[in-house]
């Protein structure tokens, strides 16, 4: 997984000559320069820059990289310069939201794709992650955030980020000074995200791989109506643990610590294979920037 930061920060250790160069150029820091090439040299296990000289050198692998990101660069001013021409009419993006997306780094994106793309007029879409694809492969939207889910030849997967979960109930439900077997959840209501969930087809295949059935479920599709509900104490139920902090301190929820806990949710951007994707891949990559489900309404 890559960004446009951490492209940029490539290229112009390049072209200044050096990764306090760079900083001034980006106005930031060399430390921020640094921790954008340290990402991308982790998440592709390759060294880009040899560090022991006195400057900056790009290694063999790290000469390919940099050709990869001026043309991914040289792609995305493209576009901008292509829909910010005064004779260019305004381009419609239909993008399609979960609701968890939208209570949290929506704004970000969107304050993203109108720096970059001033004529683009946004026509967001709100739905469960199924229905969110469904409507994709109808060529009903151009692009969608939603949790993975099992490939499709048809449609082009991204990863942008990932969300972690935990269990929550009203405090006093359950015990608070000790981990418990997630086998003793199931002693109560869980309340659950459903088949048109990406995340409750997650999390309820996570659970059947451990023998875990549970005696009474109560499908809630709605993040809002299932937090509410937790906190009138009427079950479990997993949910966003980060963005939850504030119920958490205020004691309205308690997360339950359990002995095995659940796994992080990825997410991704999709869309059409068929579609033009020089666009749509730069909308993907500003989303890259921008997810980040830790708090909400993010600004």
């Amino acid at each position: 997984m890559m960004t446009f930061k951490q492209l940029e920060a490539v290229f112009w250790i390049v072209k200044a000559g050096g990764f306090s160069q760079a900083a001034v150029r980006l106005h930031t820091s060399q430390a921020a320069v640094s921790k954008r090439v340290q990402e991308l040299e982790s998440s592709f296990d390759i060294q880009i820059f040899d560090r022991s000289g006195r400057s900056a050198r790009l290694t063999e692998r790290g000469e390919a990289f940099f050709l990869i990101a001026s043309q991914l660069l040289e792609k995305r001013d493209a576009a901008i310069e292509e829909l910010s021409r005064p004779d260019v009419i305004a381009r419609r993006l239909r993008v399609g939201i979960t609701e968890l997306t939208a209570m949290t780094w929506l704004p970000k994106l969107v304050a993203s794709i109108h720096a970059y793309f001033p004529k683009v007029v946004l026509e967001p879409t709100f739905d469960s992650s199924i229905g969110l694809r469904d409507r994709l492969l109808n060529q009903n939207l151009d692009v969608v955030f939603v949790a993975e889910h099992a490939p499709d030849e048809l449609l082009l997967s991204t990863p942008i980020g990932a969300v972690q979960h935990a269990w929550f109930c009203k405090p006093g439900l359950l015990p608070h000074d000790r981990a418990i077997h997630v086998h003793d959840l199931v002693k109560f209501p869980l309340l659950t995200q459903g088949a048109h969930s990406g995340t409750g087809r997650f999390y309820d295949a996570w659970l059947r791989q451990r023998g875990i059935r549970p005696t009474e479920t109560i499908t809630v599709g709605n993040l809002v109506a299932a937090i509410g509900l937790t906190m009138s104490g009427l079950g479990v139920s997993y949910m966003p643990r980060e963005c939850l902090r504030p119920l958490i301190r205020s004691a309205q929820l308690m997360e339950v610590q359990v002995l095995e806990p659940l796994p992080p949710i990825p997410y991704v951007g999709l869309q059409h294979s068929e579609q033009g994707r020089s666009f749509l891949s730069s909308i993907v990559m500003l989303a890259q920037e921008c997810c980040n489900f830790n708090e909400v309404f993010q600004h």
